[in-house]
């Protein structure tokens, strides 16, 4: 796709994926226009704007908005051509505490950004989902659903626009704000890392690599699909060991909304499911252009009938070996492998 003078927007950008969309984008679309970075928090803003100082990185904007807040929303995407939809609150625990406020951004921010995209010139919109949206238990997963319905939806009220909303669902994103590979990086120098279940696994997918699957939603999304990424699993316990293989591992029992095996595509998904290649793709059960001619561009290949991604099932596994040389990679360059 041709990014020439275009202008990209992204909420959230001041998190942890919205840094690295950041750096990915100045790095390879020296056409675009502007980059704005669309968040609520001031200090993450400074603490970027040290990073790319407008002498040396003049395409770059700093916007102090809330998704919660739709004229703020609305006068942001003045202009913008593309949009990333990367702001959520995130933390599981926090949610289940805190419902009301979880709901304010996960479900009523986003249809701030469907209904601002719609009255203005936003030509495409990639929002970010996650795997605790597939088969909902707690509330932060229901909300990304209802977010994740909400955007594919929008296809169908876009009218004569011609803007394309989709989605991209993944696993834990390694190294991210409030993952669980830095918080055992910290417990370490207590000696304690504390293990919530132990046959409890999880999706893993590195920054790069969900940048590269947000990139790819962007150039290729024909509106309504919701990609999900082939990535490996891996096992909570293997994490603790590949960290603190000296450290106690005390089991704690499980969080309030946690599951044991997070899930990207249930059972029930599995009649609008097609093989990609490289990413599964759930298509919109009424699409609105035609399905022969999306799956003869693709080379999709239609999923069986009952067919499940399953973090516990899967047949890609880390191990703590290749955790270790990961979180060298792209955790902690200091990491002793």
């Amino acid at each position: 796709m041709d990014y020439t003078n275009k202008v990209i927007l992204i909420t959230g950008g001041t998190g942890s994926l919205g840094q690295a969309l950041t750096e990915r984008i100045l790095n390879t679309k020296p056409e675009i226009r502007k980059l704005i970075i669309f968040s609520r928090d001031e200090q993450k803003q400074f603490q970027m704007a040290q990073k790319y100082p407008h002498d040396q990185y003049k395409k770059i904007r700093f916007f102090v908005g809330d998704v919660r807040d739709y004229e703020r929303v609305k006068r942001a995407f003045k202009e913008v051509d593309f949009v990333i939809h990367a702001a959520a609150m995130k933390h599981v625990p926090i949610a289940e505490y805190n419902p009301e406020e979880c709901i304010k951004t996960n479900v009523n921010g986003a249809q701030n950004v469907i209904n601002a995209a719609l009255e203005t010139n936003v030509e495409r919109v990639v929002a970010l989902s996650t795997d605790k949206a597939c088969a909902p238990i707690n509330l932060y997963g229901a909300t990304k659903l209802t977010s994740d319905k909400l955007f594919i939806a929008a296809n169908n009220i876009k009218g004569w626009n011609p803007i394309r909303f989709s989605v991209v669902r993944y696993g834990n994103v390694m190294g991210s704000n409030g993952s669980v590979i830095p918080f055992f990086i910290k417990k370490k120098k207590e000696g304690i890392l504390p293990i919530t279940e132990k046959n409890m696994t999880r999706f893993n997918i590195t920054l790069d690599g969900g940048v590269d699957m947000v990139m790819h939603a962007l150039d290729h999304a024909w509106g309504g699909e919701l990609f999900v990424p082939k990535i490996p699993s891996y096992k909570v316990t293997d994490v603790a060991e590949a960290i603190g293989p000296e450290c106690e591992k005390p089991v704690i029992g499980i969080r309030p909304g946690e599951k044991i095996h997070e899930e990207m595509i249930s059972s029930s998904d599995s009649f609008n499911t097609y093989d990609l290649g490289k990413y599964y793709v759930i298509l919109p059960t009424v699409p609105r252009w035609s399905l022969e001619e999306y799956v003869q561009e693709h080379k999709a290949t239609k999923v069986g009938e009952g067919f499940a991604y399953n973090s516990g099932d899967n047949t890609e596994w880390e191990t703590v070996e290749s955790l270790r040389t990961l979180i060298k990679d792209h955790v902690d360059p200091t990491f002793e492998v």
